[in-house]
């Protein structure tokens, strides 16, 4: 069997290597015939004839219905003709065998009329009709020449449905040429590529950073998702699409999506644009500092662990950092010891730094007792009785303040009656 000539397996030609690749174990002479020839029992072809002049009498869907004579008619495909035939116009066909009572054709002089022009040349532009597809790609006709469009050609990205292109016209590239076997291959990507390029530096001359954007979103990956500007694409990333922590863009984000964003770098002459959602959104940052003082008590959640301590959310888009050092009293030689992902834990504000978005966090009270402990007193009861103490009471000593304020705070103190009195003596 004739096979394509290939280039040289050193090339270094991207291009070159795909479209092997998508030729691999494909006759380019053959791809577009629609049957092997049948034979009869004998090894010849039915009535020994190769060829017989027949006329169009019927086109449905891709079959060309064709007289041969009387009570004699074939089938061939659309593909062969180029234009589509009419109704009353007469070729020469090729008998390649039969299916019931329809014979199986082929257009004899497509073949010998094959001529590529002296116009079609690499990097010249071409209608190409798609005729058929294999695993390589699709297979298509320019005139009357037989084309091949590799898969990884078709379009910008890889297509998983190559059947959509089927009987369409679609404008190419021609990539190659081989006229002695009177084949071209086509690249209708490199194309696509161009006006994909000429339509970013439009768009990109048109934008600046700092600027707020509409745009459709096009593909959601896990670490963001692509958003079309208008003729150019820009990412967000899977930090700049929430204040809140998002693992995996597909969770907060879909595919077709209509979303504002603001231009936050562009690089490479547009090619790589950097977009945010965050930015658009209130900051949770901002109010930090009077929603959470030092030393209050707060509930959060644990939303991820390091070797140097554990992150907290305390409110949505704000965490705070637990030290491993704070965990507990006693050490913790791990994060993991002592807590984990998903947990709700109380904790302590030590300390609230808003220009760097950093709060520090302790699961110990300010004398060092674990939150929630019977040695922990809440400072807000100490505080209270403090503020309370008259004038006869200035006198009674720091500890036994402390002491009421345990005992007010106390579970055991609540099983006590507050009126209780002991019993008299008899």
């Amino acid at each position: 069997m004739t096979t394509t000539p290939r280039k040289p397996s050193g090339s270094d030609d991207p291009l070159s290597r795909e479209i092997d690749a998508a030729l691999d174990g494909l006759n380019l002479q053959e791809i577009d015939q629609p049957a092997r020839p049948r034979k009869d029992a004998g090894g010849k072809r039915p009535d020994g004839a190769r060829t017989q002049r027949g006329t169009v009498v019927d086109v449905r869907g891709d079959d060309v219905f064709v007289e041969l004579g009387p009570r004699m008619q074939g089938v061939a495909p659309l593909g062969d003709f180029s234009p589509d035939p009419k109704i009353g116009d007469e070729f020469d066909f090729l008998l390649r065998g039969r299916d019931d009572e329809l014979w199986i054709l082929s257009r004899y002089t497509a073949k010998a009329e094959i001529a590529i022009g002296d116009d079609v040349t690499p990097g010249a532009l071409v209608k190409a009709k798609i005729t058929g597809q294999n695993t390589g790609g699709l297979e298509a006709k320019v005139g009357a020449v037989s084309a091949f469009l590799p898969a990884s050609q078709v379009s910008l990205h890889r297509e998983e449905n190559l059947g959509q292109f089927l009987n369409q016209v679609l404008t190419c590239e021609v990539v190659e040429v081989d006229r002695e076997r009177k084949r071209i291959v086509l690249s209708r990507r490199k194309l696509l590529e161009r006006e994909r390029d000429s339509a970013r530096q439009e768009t990109v001359g048109r934008i600046s950073v700092g600027q707020v954007l509409k745009g459709k979103v096009t593909r959601v990956e896990e670490f963001g998702a692509f958003v079309d500007l208008g003729g150019v694409e820009g990412l967000v990333h899977v930090s700049q699409l929430s204040h809140q922590r998002v693992e995996k863009a597909g969770t907060v984000i879909a595919a077709g999506q209509e979303v504002e964003v603001q231009v936050l770098k562009i690089e490479d002459g547009g090619k790589r644009i950097g977009l945010g959602m965050k930015q658009l959104q209130p900051d949770p940052w901002a109010s930090v500092a009077s929603r959470f003082a030092v030393d209050s008590v707060v509930t959060g959640k644990i939303t991820r662990l390091q070797e140097f301590g554990a992150f907290v959310e305390i409110a949505p888009g704000v965490e705070g950092l637990l030290h491993v050092s704070a965990m507990a009293k006693d050490r913790v030689r791990h994060p993991k010891d002592a807590v984990k992902p998903g947990q709700e834990v109380s904790v302590r504000i030590v300390a609230v730094e808003p220009g760097r978005s950093r709060i520090s966090l302790s699961r110990m009270d300010a004398r060092g007792a674990m939150l929630g402990s019977e040695e922990s007193v809440d400072a807000s009861v100490i505080d209270e009785a403090l503020r309370t103490q008259n004038s006869e009471a200035l006198g009674t000593s720091l500890g036994s303040i402390f002491q009421r304020a345990f005992d007010a705070n106390s579970p055991k103190s609540a099983a006590k009656p507050a009126d209780a009195k002991k019993p008299k003596k008899g």
